[in-house]
């Protein structure tokens, strides 16, 4: 099982150590008892840190908040870049489906935290999902789909679906979805 605190470090690359264990402390105490439930001065005591800290790195618990997303968008950023520059339409459809099913399992309770997160606070980043939408779109209009715009939405929401299932109660077939998957899309 992957350490919060090292998942955050991965992905912030210009904070301190310090900052770095009031995230980690701040998205596990934000998932285990909810973000409203959450003090500062909570999380500064999980972190081992002073509350005045926190304030003078993040300025309140929005700014945490805000902070924690940023991190995991950019690990999101990383797994699209991986898929939005690529030319053929079929193998950008393969690459964005399997995204999903290339998750490490030892990620799976950092990603949880995330996605519990984002469902107590209403944080749902369309925005960072914009350039996959746009490869996509632009993928499906090559394929000569009548309506690209709403297949890559359904992609998506098939993405954010089965990511969701994965995170809650993995599948035992998760190589018969993918196949079911690429089956709809004739890949």
């Amino acid at each position: 099982m992957i350490n919060v605190l090292t998942f955050v470090s991965n992905y912030s690359h210009t904070m301190t150590e310090k900052q770095e264990k009031i995230l980690g402390a701040a998205l596990e105490l934000f998932a285990k008892d909810g973000y409203h439930a959450t003090s500062t001065s909570k999380i500064a005591k999980h972190a081992g840190v002073s509350e005045a800290l926190i304030f003078r790195h993040f300025e309140n618990k929005e700014g945490l908040l805000n902070a924690i997303m940023d991190v995991g968008g950019q690990k999101a950023h990383e797994l699209y870049a991986k898929i939005v520059f690529t030319t053929d339409p079929k193998e950008l459809l393969k690459k964005a489906i399997n995204i999903l099913f290339e998750v490490p399992e030892e990620e799976y309770e950092m990603w949880r935290l995330m996605y519990a997160l984002k469902w107590q606070t209403n944080g749902y980043n369309t925005e960072s999902k914009e350039p996959l939408m746009l490869a996509l779109n632009n993928a499906f209009k090559k394929l000569g789909y009548k309506n690209p715009e709403a297949e890559s939405e359904l992609i998506l929401m098939i993405i954010d679906g089965a990511v969701t299932s994965f995170l809650l109660h993995p599948p035992k077939n998760k190589e018969d979805i993918r196949k079911a998957i690429f089956d709809k899309y004739d890949l």
